[in-house]
């Protein structure tokens, strides 16, 4: 048997170990085989070459993740360290191209295979279909490829919207004008935003059309050219909505569709029309279309849990 010393460097080692050592139980988890203890910043590896080399490959790979990402959860880590059992071609999610930069200088990458997939189709592709469950980055990763075609000056605008099915009938119900009616319903896309620019350049985007956060219902008769779009949560827009849509597409457009199959919340008569329209254009070229699975759940760590657990139960 083997022993190996490694020096947690360029980084403070309470940030590698996580509090009470909880990603330090994720690494003990992954390499079984091996014997590894910590002392300050000193990690002592005992086993066999192999998996030791498996093992400092792994935590170099850590340690750049935690130098480039100042606030990371134990989910993060999770992913880091599955990332390199999973990697086919050398390269794990650490090292996958930046979408963007952040608030704060936060670096926002695809960080699941799932998430790179839907950055690769949209580079490829004008309309891409991105479904899964809740908490798996779908509109996150969508908001931030428009924001960098923003940037890149790709496009002109960003248009966001969202079915307001809560609403409803009882919209006119609710107080205030119509912005103050439906914004609830967009938060989300706000909240996207948000964390990616200053509050005040998305103001000022907001103010000038540059950005435009809107219900779907205020999408018919328009031509959405220049611009990127994306239909967030559009498993509640029925088959005529999404057609409409979906003929908005101008010549110069990207169209990002994310939707949760399994969070319908139409009314029971009335069909969701984001099924149907993923069997009618699977293969048409120039359409992609990524299915994303409770491995790519980004939140909490008991969100995968529990969708796992709601699996069981609807099979």
């Amino acid at each position: 048997m083997a022993e190996r010393k490694y020096l947690i460097e360029d980084i403070e080692p309470s940030r590698f170990f996580g509090p009470y050592n909880a990603h330090f139980k994720v690494y003990k988890a992954k390499y079984p085989n091996l014997q590894l203890s910590s002392r300050g910043g000193v990690i002592t590896i005992k086993g066999e070459d192999t998996d030791i080399n498996d093992f400092v490959k792994a935590v170099d790979s850590i340690v750049k993740y935690l130098k480039i990402n100042k606030h990371v959860t134990l989910g993060d880590i999770e992913r880091v360290v599955q990332g390199e059992e999973n990697a086919s071609d050398g390269e794990t999610e650490v090292k996958k191209g930046i979408i963007i930069h952040g608030q704060g200088g936060k670096i926002i990458t695809a960080r699941t295979k799932n998430q790179q997939e839907i950055v690769d189709k949209v580079y490829k592709n004008d309309l891409v279909f991105a479904t899964g469950p809740a908490g798996t980055g779908k509109t996150y990763t969508a908001v931030a490829l428009a924001l960098k075609a923003l940037k890149n000056k790709e496009i002109k605008r960003i248009i966001l919207c969202r079915p307001a099915v809560e609403a409803g009938e009882s919209l006119g119900f609710l107080p205030g004008d119509m912005k103050d009616k439906v914004d609830p319903y967009l938060r989300p896309l706000y909240d996207a935003l948000g964390d990616m620019i200053p509050h005040e350049k998305m103001k000022a985007y907001i103010e000038k059309g540059i950005i435009e956060v809107a219900p779907l219902a205020f999408m018919r008769g328009r031509t959405l050219d220049n611009c990127f779009a994306i239909l967030d949560e559009g498993q509640n827009a029925t088959n005529t909505q999404l057609k409409m849509f979906l003929t908005r597409m101008g010549p110069i457009s990207k169209v990002v569709v994310t939707g949760d199959l399994t969070q319908v919340d139409l009314p029971n008569r009335i069909q969701s029309g984001l099924e149907p329209a993923l069997n009618l254009l699977k293969g048409v070229k120039g359409i992609g279309m990524v299915k994303l699975n409770e491995n790519d759940v980004v939140r909490h760590r008991l969100v995968k849990d529990i969708i796992k657990a709601y699996n069981r139960i609807e099979k």
